[in-house]
């Protein structure tokens, strides 16, 4: 609380008027999160076409979004290690019980991309959950070896999404011109 408070300018007991907790502000983080992201695929989601195009773009997005939003993502991340672990107590288990169930509808959208372009012949993977757990894996990979670089710009972002992107294609079994 003390580092939000500083770096808004603010004192902790203004933060504290907003969130009564820190289990509170941290979990309105996660929501802000998991609402860019929702926010960021929803133009492309239900483009028409062929499916692992769909599925390309939203994972481009996804993947910009843990390079571009990465303190937020960071929060999702370690909000779902918090309730997987069990550490909340039940009021606070109980909001990030909804906050799961919007990760949850939120992976689904990928599921049922890579699904259809399974069915479309143009992956070609083994169980879906693993395929989605293992695709994410890939896309979330930023928010641990990232780091922005001063001369860093927005095409060298971009080549570095496209390749996380390529490689998660690989692994769900695009042939290979599917996966630029």
């Amino acid at each position: 609380i003390d580092d939000v408070a500083r770096s808004l300018g603010s004192t902790k007991a203004r933060i504290y008027h907003h969130y009564p907790s820190k289990a509170d502000l941290f979990a309105d983080a996660i929501r802000a999160g998991m609402d860019m992201n929702f926010a960021a695929i929803e133009p492309v989601r239900a483009q028409p076409g062929p499916a692992i195009g769909r599925w390309r773009k939203m994972a481009s997005i996804h993947c910009g979004q843990m390079i571009r939003t990465k303190p937020f993502q960071r929060v999702v991340w370690e909000g779902v290690e918090l309730y997987l672990r069990g550490a909340t107590t039940p009021e606070q288990r109980e909001e990030f019980t909804r906050l799961m169930q919007s990760r949850d509808a939120y992976g689904r959208i990928f599921r049922e991309a890579i699904a259809a372009a399974r069915d479309e012949g143009d992956m070609r993977f083994g169980t879906i959950g693993i395929a989605e757990q293992l695709m994410f894996l890939t896309l979330n990979s930023p928010l641990f070896w990232y780091t922005p670089r001063p001369t860093e710009t927005d095409g060298d972002i971009e080549a570095i999404v496209g390749e996380v992107v390529a490689f998660a294609a690989r692994g769900l079994g695009a042939a290979e011109e599917n996966t630029r």
